[in-house]
């Protein structure tokens, strides 16, 4: 009875991005979106601006989405070589990153009501004081969104393959949801000035409106390239293209099945059907794809056919 080392055709399942700093990062941008949140929602109140009672308000989802950020992180990184997920966690980060997703349009929903109804009811508003905070919670803002972004550019750079998304879902949420505090922010103060200068009351509510409308925007776009991952869609028709023309090139073989779908931000998987009439070892056809990197996980069924081959292949024996 023959003992096999099978370790030797095991490879790893874990797709997952990393990325050790984005998350370190995700964890201080949570903090400083905690205490901005705070100064801003008394501030709101106290002042009586609606932009800036906002901008706290959606600031505390926004810690939220980012504590979903974290979480998505630290479990993708946990069960990772969990043999309960077949193709492995890589796709936690993407789940992480439209459910955040969904949240950044709740908001933006939220902040369109409130403006809504800040237009028919104005209130008297302490200019000075919410144009103070306001600056302040721009500048947090803005800290928080260079660090995400510099993380963001730190995995787009390392991701592999030339064909697809190389964005980390997860941080990417997680960058929107500071960028939305920042914008929010930037129109508070606006709104705030013109109310000072020109007695424009209106602009407060307006200014959240518009917000509330880029955001959902900024919403629309992640939950469209994160459902497309998660519903196994994200390769290019052009990519699988390419893949078929590449296995077909050899011999005689033809492509009568093929499934590629994603694992992750950057790896897909493929189960290949090959007719042909010089069959060789799946290796072989494997290696034939190794050009394409984002090919992590690929299964080759191998079917010989009968007859007369329609292309003679030179025999290339010793």
């Amino acid at each position: 009875m023959h003992i096999y080392n099978l370790h030797k055709w095991k490879h790893s399942h874990n797709f997952n991005i990393d990325n050790g700093r984005g998350e370190q990062n995700t964890r201080r941008v949570i903090l400083l979106t905690l205490v901005m949140m705070a100064i801003e929602i008394v501030a709101g109140f106290a002042f009586g601006s609606m932009a800036l009672l906002a901008d706290g308000w959606h600031m505390g989802t926004h810690a939220i989405a980012l504590g979903i950020t974290a979480f998505a992180y630290y479990y993708a990184r946990r069960h990772a070589d969990s043999p309960e997920y077949a193709f492995g966690t890589g796709k936690v980060g993407v789940l992480g990153g439209y459910t955040s997703a969904i949240v950044l349009a709740i908001v933006a929903l939220l902040m369109a009501v409130s403006s809504f109804k800040r237009l028919l009811i104005p209130v008297s508003i302490r200019f000075d004081e919410a144009i103070a905070v306001a600056c302040l919670g721009l500048v947090v803002n803005i800290i928080s969104a260079f660090l995400l972004r510099q993380d963001q550019g730190a995995s787009h750079e390392s991701a592999p393959g030339p064909n697809h998304n190389h964005d980390d879902h997860n941080l990417k949420a997680a960058y929107l949801h500071v960028l939305a505090d920042a914008l929010t922010s930037l129109l508070a103060i606006i709104a705030l000035f013109s109310g000072r200068a020109f007695g424009w009351i209106w602009m407060d509510p307006v200014m959240g409106i518009v917000g509330a409308v880029l955001i959902t925007r900024w919403a629309y776009g992640l939950l469209r390239d994160t459902s497309a991952i998660l519903l196994d869609s994200g390769m290019k028709q052009e990519t699988k293209s390419e893949i078929v023309s590449k296995i077909e090139s050899d011999a005689d073989n033809r492509v009568s099945d093929i499934h590629v779908w994603p694992l992750g931000s950057h790896h897909f998987a493929a189960i290949i059907s090959i007719v042909t009439h010089y069959p060789k070892p799946p290796g072989h056809y494997k290696e034939l794809l190794s050009g394409f990197e984002e090919l992590e996980h690929i299964t080759v069924e191998i079917n010989e056919v009968d007859g007369e081959p329609c292309l003679a292949v030179p025999d290339d024996s010793p």
